[in-house]
């Protein structure tokens, strides 16, 4: 399912306009971003919990040349699904 899809569904189902769906999904994605950038965890009960997670500097390959190169450290977005959502595709 991609975005437009997603609208789609979205509209269908709250019995709203495409375009107010839309914007509803764009200020649900930019307040989870927000939420994650000033390091909150976004917890949606039955649904899951994105949070910030780390990852270490390390060591790789360019594959083309074989040289190594250093990868910087960095925060990453992460999800974890919750029960409800868990329960509904098993």
């Amino acid at each position: 399912m991609n975005k437009s899809e997603l609208i789609e569904a979205i509209a269908a189902s709250a019995d709203i306009s495409k375009a107010a769906a839309g914007r509803a999904l764009d200020a649900t994605v930019d307040a989870v971003k927000k939420a994650l950038k000033k390091g909150d965890d976004v917890t949606l009960v039955g649904f899951g919990s994105f949070y910030v997670g780390k990852r270490a500097a390390r060591t790789g390959r360019n594959p083309r040349t074989g040289a190594s190169i250093k990868i910087k450290a960095a925060k990453v977005p992460k999800f974890r699904a919750g029960k409800g959502l868990k329960d509904a595709i098993n």
